[in-house]
């Protein structure tokens, strides 16, 4: 178990730099037409936006670091610092640097104003491409090397979700 105060940063938006480490990962790699994007705001954060379509089977956008040591040796939560307007969205979690790997991910919905999420790491669920992996192994947090967010659950249309920090405490 980690000291209480121990909290390891893993994107602070306010770096401009923060979001070159960032690519979409849209519904298209399926055939669909969703498209996102990370871009940096000139007010200090960061914005995941973009458009989910459900034409052509799809129905996702989401986004994903590029693989690095991110693990939290001990956490016992992951925060994030965001805002959006009547969306849910996933925060996912990954232990392996490949491409398609178990992501685990754990379900938020920010207000319209700033808050500070602290999502308990033991209610990410372990899920490849979707669904839930029964018996996978509960996630480490010693091990993370990709964080990723996405839309998806039926919710077609123009989304953004701002944010200013994800971490592990």
């Amino acid at each position: 178990m980690s000291d209480p105060d121990t909290t390891w940063l893993l994107f602070d938006f306010g770096d401009p730099g923060a979001v070159a480490e960032w690519a979409a990962i849209d519904d298209r790699v399926m055939g669909g037409v969703s498209s996102s994007r990370l871009r940096h705001d000139s007010a200090g954060h960061a914005v995941f936006e973009g458009t989910v379509s459900f034409e052509r089977n799809g129905g996702f956008a989401s986004i994903r670091s590029t693989p690095a040591d991110r693990g939290g040796p001990g956490a016992q939560t992951c925060f994030i610092e965001a805002r959006a307007t009547g969306k849910r969205f996933k925060l996912n979690l990954l232990t392996e640097d490949a491409f398609d790997s178990i992501n685990y991910q754990a379900s938020f919905a920010p207000g319209a104003t700033w808050q500070t999420l602290h999502i308990p790491l033991s209610t990410f669920r372990a899920t490849f491409r979707g669904r839930e992996v029964p018996g996978a192994p509960a996630l480490d947090p010693a091990r993370i090397r990709q964080v990723g967010l996405m839309i998806a659950e039926r919710q077609a249309g123009a989304f953004a979700l701002e944010v200013r920090r994800i971490g592990l405490a």
